[in-house]
């Protein structure tokens, strides 16, 4: 089992999360972070710290997000892992919580 970042941290990006991977498993985007699920170790870690609570067990992803595990192992491979905490985007605040973001999701 792996976990998947999913829908609310479109247009967030916090990076609390980042700080206590052990194994460097997520990867930046423009506004997203993905975790690799083959490098993920289910240490659950990562979902205590997620400010907007958008990470989740494979298992355990919300009804309607489904899409985001493929998601995330795709963009796993396209974009940089990132290991140390950033701020979050300027907007952060006035996104967490909204749902449906998948149509903001830069690539």
């Amino acid at each position: 089992m792996t976990y998947v970042v999913t829908d609310n941290c479109i247009k967030c990006k916090y990076t609390d999360c980042v700080d206590v991977c052990p194994v460097d498993c997520f990867h930046e985007g423009p506004n997203f972070l993905v975790i690799d699920p083959d490098e993920c170790i289910d240490c659950t870690l990562c979902v205590a710290e997620c400010p907007a609570e958008a990470i989740y067990a494979e298992d355990d992803v919300p009804a309607g997000q489904e899409a985001f595990t493929a998601l995330n192992a795709e963009l796993a491979k396209l974009w940089p892992v990132i290991a140390e905490r950033k701020d979050p985007l300027p907007d952060a605040d006035n996104f967490n919580g909204q749902a449906g973001k998948l149509a903001e999701l830069e690539r």
